[in-house]
């Protein structure tokens, strides 16, 4: 066994020394030494790298060097009988030479030596790090000595101070000695020096120690000596950033007392108003540094406390609120010149928005203790949101200032309070010189004392002004519904919201330093609450308003009063500069909000807001058009920035417009207006680059232009404005492909019949084509192209083009020229079954077209010996079954789309001429009546061709039901054909080709079901398509292939009996029973081609009649009452 030499103990050192910097980011991330030692003792699991240090490296050897030759020995002795002595296994003579080898003098020898050996080293670096300490610290003091009182740095609070110190592990004895030497008795010089080596210990060490009480108590008197309070927190900061929390805890809250007990102790003030407070006063840095610690803990403690006990985290939560509560404990200094200093002025100094709270408030885990301890124990923390003024980040501050930060932390926690239920629920809060406690909404309503104008002494950016203050609460308060209601939806709120608007409306003079900025600001948060279901409820529905002596009224009223006042200029009160075009645009917005839902409208259309806007859009775009156009180049002038400010608001009051076409009759009192085209230019604008509505709407521009589709005047408009656009995207996504994307593999084979990259296109050009006045506007006497060669860049660009290349496909050169035949041919089919179902777009397709001929063709062509079956022929098939026969849910069969299992994949019959197979109509009939060629409606008329069947045929009684329920006002909605172009209706209305069925009964049906069944409503919401269309669609095809014919027969005599507006009651229960089925389409993405292709299963009239008895109860007196106004109901 050889002996280790000098020269290997020089080495050991060396190496060891080496290894320890190695892992040094290991041994001082462990929280104690007990950690420490489980890290090393288990090195070799855990490092990778761990058999490459030299240290290791060389036991490995010495090993060899020692033990090798008993090893070899011990193997020989057992193997020189062969294995079987001691079994056949190669792991059992390993074990049997370990176990010999061990047991061996020379192991044991081996042991001790190296043992004495490693011993030595460590007493030798411990050694020589003791002495690099104190010659360390003999080089500090000389230093310090030679600079006068300049050794306190402002770095107590770097949480990441502790990584720039190399650790080594220090002796119990040495943390004894440095606990007694810090000891208050002793000489302050003595002290320091021990601070000094206590920050170059690892922190672990020194809090795991068995002197840590009485260290901690020492520390913490160290905390108030301004010499040392610097050297305390640099231990502390390091502490924070390499312990756990069950060690951090103690050290915060024992901070936390320490600062409480110098406030106390201390008991410091600054003067009031505009007198100046030095932050860099020695005991009030101090205090700083010490705050500016533990905030810096508080931000970051959330990022683990969730993995300890609660009750170390309910420490760190209640020190911190006793601490600022202390204001409450001891009285303020001298009344009226100065005021107490508390530590949450200095809070509010180093983090003004509270950052802090906002953390502990995010996560459940955490915000439970926080209102659970306000609760109990500190509900006066609630109590700090003075007014005051000012505040910046700089060494010298006013009380003015100092105390406005104080409010504006208070306001940031109290708004992120009022946030949650929980939060809520700690008002009402009793207050000090205030009889009445303060509630929620006596808290809002400060908030708006706040927003209407201000007295600033300083220069404060937007984001700690208190109007953006008070903003900022009262936005995140409207984004939550539940908050809103509580907070916001209350009638003093709107009292006090509109106490002003009322002044000026009654030639009062409004108390407002800023008028015209208050406004805006106040008209922001109108908006915010208009835009809710209970908001909108609370300005329509409740007179809460008080305008005279005795009257009152509704909100809404005072509101769009006063936008009408803004926009002709006629406020004596206001100025001049006051009345601003923002200002105005801001009142219009809070409108826009209102009627762009049906009940709003119905209350403010007797205003004739819609004209009012009109006539100021006229007037700025004449104006607009006598600027000079700009030269390029030249200098911005006043002329210019007055055609800019010009065009913005035009563009305002032309998307004001715009959004009365949210509703079928806000559409015709956009189109009565004369400024649709322009309307429906600039939605389309914004819509094809996917732009947001307003920052009120959750959706884009998709239920709009559904909206606008559904009437010829809306749908002419949108041609002109860009159906192209639609079309080119279309055939970009079906035929093209995108070009700019790397191709790393194959392009898949679409597996259902329209891709998914497609279906967004595909639904557009539904809701672009729902309505058969928008069918007739884009197609009618408009022929296919029929070109006899197309070339492959030859793309289609309208609405006839794509029936041309897409459905009727009726030549070789048509299919030469899709790169994609059967996708883009199914893709056609699939949009001809949705046109289909609107029997008067068929109609037009098939005079025009011969569309039924072409896909009968396209059969035979499919026919060798018998029909091929493919996905083409199976998809013609359906489409030609659709289209041919006629019935309700249970007067035909429809084929399904796709094949099923077995032998015959395909057991219904396919045909290539007339008749159509018996098997797929139950029915009297089973094609369309012929088409009615009439001058003047642009369609069927089927009530009359229900009347006639009705009466088995017989001309003369159904002409005399005609005529008898033609002078009753039902015969106005059932029969769409007899009123349009009727002299009973103005020729406005008449030539506006909107038909009462949309305008009336289709609003109603919004309204009704926005109330009665949201879900549905919402539905449609979603998926961008209207309920309004629908209504069209069944209404003017008599339900036609929707319901059965019993059902059809019901609805009539329902309507002529029991009065038209049934009609409305009729399709509300219709979409209640259709409820489950839309809400499940919707997350499919078919609402629209379900509504459209699938018949209404399992309605019958008899069974809704009390449902829609219950309507009428509600709702009679206003539908009804509109419906009598069909004469004049612009007006």
């Amino acid at each position: 066994m050889s002996q280790l030499s000098v020269e290997d103990e020089v080495e050991l050192q060396s190496l060891l020394k080496q290894l320890l910097r190695s892992i040094n980011d290991r041994i001082t991330g462990a929280p104690s030494t007990e950690c420490a030692e489980e890290i090393l003792l288990h090195l070799e699991e855990t490092d990778k790298n761990f058999h490459n240090y030299e240290f290791v490296k060389y036991l490995r050897q010495y090993v060899e060097s020692s033990l090798g030759t008993v090893v070899e020995e011990e193997t020989k002795s057992l193997t020189k009988d062969g294995q079987h002595a001691i079994g056949s296994g190669h792991d059992t003579l390993i074990h049997a030479v370990t176990r010999r080898t061990r047991d061996s003098d020379e192991y044991q020898q081996m042991m001790q030596t190296l043992k004495n050996t490693m011993i030595l080293v460590v007493e030798s670096l411990i050694n020589k790090f003791e002495e690099d300490q104190m010659r360390k610290e003999e080089m500090h003091r000389e230093k310090q000595h030679s600079q006068s009182n300049s050794h306190y740095s402002d770095n107590c609070s770097d949480s990441d101070s502790s990584f720039n110190q190399s650790y080594a592990f220090i002796r119990q004895e040495h943390l004894q000695a440095l606990a007694e030497k810090l000891d208050s008795s002793r000489p302050k010089e003595v002290r320091w020096e021990a601070l000094q080596a206590l920050c170059c210990a690892p922190p672990s060490d020194v809090l795991s120690c068995e002197s840590w009480s009485s260290l901690g108590r020492n520390l913490c008197t160290a905390l108030t000596d301004l010499d040392l309070s610097d050297n305390v927190l640099q231990f502390i900061a390091k502490s924070f950033s390499s312990s756990p929390l069950n060690v951090t805890r103690e050290i915060y809250t024992s901070l936390a007392k320490s600062v409480e007990s110098s406030f106390q102790s201390l008991k410091l003030s600054f003067p009031t108003g505009s007198s100046a407070v030095d932050v860099n006063r020695p005991e009030i840095s101090r205090l700083l540094k010490q705050i500016r610690l533990m905030n810096d803990f508080q931000k970051e403690v959330t990022t683990f406390w969730i993995r300890h006990p609660e009750k170390y985290m309910e420490e760190v939560i209640e020190s911190t609120f006793s601490l600022l509560s202390l204001h409450h404990e001891h009285a303020s200094a001298s009344p009226g010149t100065e005021k107490a200093l508390e530590p949450i002025h200095l809070l509010a100094l180093l983090d003004i928005k509270a950052t802090w709270f906002k953390k502990w408030m995010h996560g459940y885990y955490s915000r439970t203790v926080v209102i659970r301890l306000l609760e109990r124990k500190y509900k006066s923390l609630l109590l700090c949101t003075s007014q005051r003024s000012g505040s910046a980040q700089r060494s010298v501050y006013t009380g003015k200032e100092l105390e406005y930060a104080f409010f504006v932390h208070s306001l940031c926690v109290l708004g992120k309070l009022l946030i949650y239920a929980n939060g809520r629920k700690l008002f009402p809060i009793k207050v000090r010189k205030r009889k009445v406690p303060v509630s929620v909404t006596d808290l809002v309503h400060r908030l708006f004392q706040l927003k209407k104008g201000y007295n600033l002494l300083f220069m404060l950016s937007d984001s700690l002004s208190p109007s953006g203050l008070a903003m900022e609460v009262l936005w995140k308060l409207c984004e939550r519904t539940e908050c809103a209601a509580e907070c916001l939806h209350q009638t003093p709120v709107i009292e006090t919201l509109l106490a002003p608007v009322i002044a000026l409306l009654t030639e009062q003079q409004a108390k407002l330093k800023s008028p015209a900025a208050t406004l805006t600001l106040i008209a922001d948060v109108l908006a915010r609450i208009a835009n809710t279901d209970r908001g909108l409820s609370l300005f329509l529905y409740e007179k809460n308003l008080v305008v005279a002596l005795s009257e009152r009224t509704f909100a809404a009223h005072v509101i769009v009063q006063f936008t009408l006042r803004l926009l002709d200029k006629e406020l004596s009160s206001l100025s001049e500069s006051d009345l601003s075009d923002t200002l105005c645009g801001a009142f219009i917005f809070v409108c826009r909000q209102i009627y762009n839902t049906c009940e709003g409208l119905q209350v403010l259309r007797p205003y004739g807001l819609h004209k009012a806007v009109a006539a100021a859009w006229k007037k700025t775009s004449s104006q607009s058009e006598r600027f000079p156009t700009p030269v390029p180049g030249a200098a911005a002038g006043k002329s210019t920035q007055e055609l800019q400010n010009m065009l913005i608001w035009e563009e305002t009051l032309l998307d004001s417009l715009l959004n009365f076409a949210a509703t079928p009759k806000g559409l015709l009192l956009l189109q009565q207006t004369g400024a649709i085209n322009e309307c429906v230019s600039y939605m389309f604008s914004r819509f094809t680059r996917k732009l947001q509505v307003s920052r009120c709407e959750k959706f884009g521009y998709g239920v709009m232009v559904t909206q606008v589709a559904a009437t010829a005047p809306g749908v002419v408009a949108l041609h002109s404005s860009g159906t192209k656009a639609l079309v080119v995207e279309l055939w970009y996504v079906l035929e093209c492909g995108s070009e700019d994307v790397r191709v790393v593999r194959p392009r898949p084979t679409p597996m259902d019949p329209i891709d998914r990259s497609c279906l967004k296109s595909f639904l557009s050009l539904v809701n672009l084509l729902s309505s058969s006045q928008s069918v007739w506007e884009l197609l009618g006497r408009q022929p296919l192209a029929n070109k006899s060669e197309y070339t492959l860049r030859e793309m289609p660009t309208s609405i006839p083009d794509l029936i041309d290349r897409l459905i009727a496909v009726n030549s070789d050169a048509k299919i030469n020229s899709l790169f994609h035949y059967e996708q883009s041919h199914t893709f056609g089919l699939r949009l001809l079954s949705v046109l289909c179902c609107n029997l008067d777009s068929f109609l037009l397709l098939e005079s025009q077209y011969n569309i039924c001929s072409i896909l009968l063709q396209n059969q035979r062509e499919n026919v060798t010996e018998e029909f091929i079956i493919d996905g083409l022929s199976v998809e013609r098939n359906h489409v030609l079954v659709r289209a041919s026969v006629v019935g309700g849910p249970s007067e035909r069969t429809l084929p399904p789309r796709a094949l099923q299992e077995g032998e015959d994949p395909y057991p219904w019959p396919m045909f290539s001429s007339d008749p159509v197979p018996q098997c797929y109509t139950f029915w009297l009939f089973n094609s369309c009546p012929p088409v009615t060629q009439q001058d003047v409606y642009p369609g069927h008329d089927w009530l009359a061709s229900t009347v006639f069947l009705i009466m088995a045929g017989d001309m003369e009684r159904s002409l005399s039901l005609l005529l008898n329920l033609s002078s009753q006002l039902t015969s106005a909605f059932i029969w769409p054909a007899r009123i349009h172009a009727s002299v009973h209706v103005p020729v406005e209305i008449a030539e506006s080709g909107i038909p009462p069925i949309y305008w009336c009964t289709a609003h109603y049906v919004e309204m009704l079901l926005k109330a009665e069944v949201p879900l549905v409503h919402s539905a449609f919401r979603i998926s961008g398509f209207t309920p309004s269309q629908m209504c069209l669609h069944w209404l003017t095809q008599c339900f036609w292939n929707y319901l059965d014919w019993t059902e059809i027969c019901h609805y009539i005599s329902t309507c002529v009996v029991m009065g038209p507006d049934y009609q409305v009651y009729m399709c509300v229960a219709i979409f209640k029973h259709l409820q489950p089925d839309i809400l499940q389409q919707t997350q499919s993405q078919e609402l629209q081609v379900f509504l459209k292709e699938e018949p209404i299963q399992g309605f019958k009239v008899s069974n809704y009649l009390e449902f829609m008895e219950g309507l009428e109860h509600r709702y009679r007196s206003i539908v009804l009452s509109d419906m009598k106004t069909i004469c004049n109901p612009v007006e």
